[in-house]
């Protein structure tokens, strides 16, 4: 691999052994995958925040690597096991609490935006079409290269935090134009009445297509948030980091579709769906917001339960930023009056709620597949409408 003189310097130690580190990392990851040379990337998105996930070996990394190093480009952080000021009202256990936020405190000390939210794009780090980035969290991922039109590769959380240390990241992957023409196009026969319906089909196609590059044909119109739980769902089920949208994804008219594998996607399939998430029948608390919710999703919800007293709990997950927002409009107490709470900077993924609940219901896909395993939950996967009637 080619590297400049200010990558040689990097790699040789002359900016510090961490930094020595974090090039040495990207290198290896560069030759893995054949890359001829580095290149700059606008922004970064780190994953591997939650101390759930990471444990103590993975902060005392963090607080290894925050001792001396500094990111270089804007670098946004990826949700956190619980909500950063409110924890206490959530019942997150002390300790728990403790453990998180020392990790966030080596993040700040990084220079990193305590961003805490998996869709970065709605909260401030929003790239500009073909630009390149070095994003981790899957959903993110997808909608950034799918929606955008940036360039990234589904990074891993070492790797993006090497990337916003150093300021590049390899020449591989989706970062090339021959690397994101699609091998399968979806024919889309059902009726997309809501996100969830888009949540569902999405995790039919990524179980089937895998690391693939669907174009879906037949979708006559989709709004931000129908796409953003369409990516979500697709890297949850198999390892989708793009997709076209005929007439609606910006690369949709660029690339070929002729000649490639073709696969339907009707009601069938998409009752199959709803059958296969749903393990449980009657939920202990509902939550949405995975991906994290947009306002216009708050929006929604505050509407739906204006008026009304909730018999159970529910949550909506959601970014700091959207949430101040949020409550600059008085949404907080129209849901607060309903029962709910609005959470910010986690989710029911990452967070343990398998000390407070058993039954989940979510209107997300990407929640459905990973809350059996990471939460031990029941699930009920139903649309928004559906969880709060």
């Amino acid at each position: 691999m080619h590297l400049t003189k200010e990558q040689e310097k990097m790699l040789n130690g002359e900016y510090g052994s961490i930094v020595s580190r974090m090039m040495r990392l990207l290198v290896r990851l560069g030759d893995v995958y054949g890359a001829e040379k580095m290149i700059p990337v606008a922004s970064v998105q780190v994953a591997g925040v939650s101390y759930k996930s990471i444990g103590d070996p993975g902060l005392e990394f963090l607080q290894d690597v925050a001792s001396e190093a500094r990111v270089k480009v804007l670098t946004f952080l990826n949700p956190a096991g619980m909500d950063l000021e409110n924890w206490k009202e959530l019942g997150i256990d002390e300790k728990f609490a403790e453990k998180q936020l020392a990790i966030i405190e080596a993040f700040k000390k990084m220079g990193i935006v305590i961003s805490a939210t998996c869709t970065p794009y709605l909260a401030g780090n929003l790239p500009r079409y073909r630009q390149h980035i070095a994003w981790s969290e899957s959903s993110a991922v997808s909608f950034a290269n799918s929606v955008i039109g940036a360039r990234t590769n589904r990074e891993g959380g070492p790797s993006a935090l090497a990337a916003a240390i150093t300021g590049y990241t390899p020449y591989y992957g989706l970062h090339l134009d021959e690397n994101r023409q699609p091998n399968v196009v979806v024919e889309v026969k059902a009726e997309l009445k809501n996100s969830t319906d888009f949540a569902a089909m999405g995790y039919f196609v990524g179980r089937e297509v895998k690391k693939g590059i669907p174009y879906y044909r037949g979708i006559r119109d989709a709004d931000v948030d129908d796409l953003k739980e369409l990516g979500a769902a697709m890297a949850a089920s198999g390892a989708v980091a793009l997709y076209h949208v005929e007439g609606i994804t910006p690369e949709a008219n660029e690339v070929e579709t002729e000649g490639i594998e073709k696969i339907e996607f009707g009601e069938e399939e998409l009752g199959e769906i709803y059958e296969k998430l749903n393990t449980g029948d009657e939920p202990d608390i509902v939550i949405f917001g995975c991906p994290h919710a947009s306002l216009n999703e708050i929006i929604k919800i505050a509407r739906l339960v204006e008026g009304r007293k909730a018999r159970k709990p529910f949550w909506i997950c959601t970014s700091r930023a959207v949430k101040e927002v949020a409550e600059r409009m008085e949404l907080d107490k129209k849901i607060e009056e309903a029962g709910g709470k609005l959470v910010a900077d986690t989710c029911m993924v990452v967070s343990p709620i398998e000390n407070m609940f058993s039954t989940t219901g979510v209107n997300s896909a990407k929640a459905a597949h990973y809350l059996p395993g990471f939460c031990k939950q029941k699930v009920v996967f139903r649309s928004m409408e559906d969880l709060l009637r």
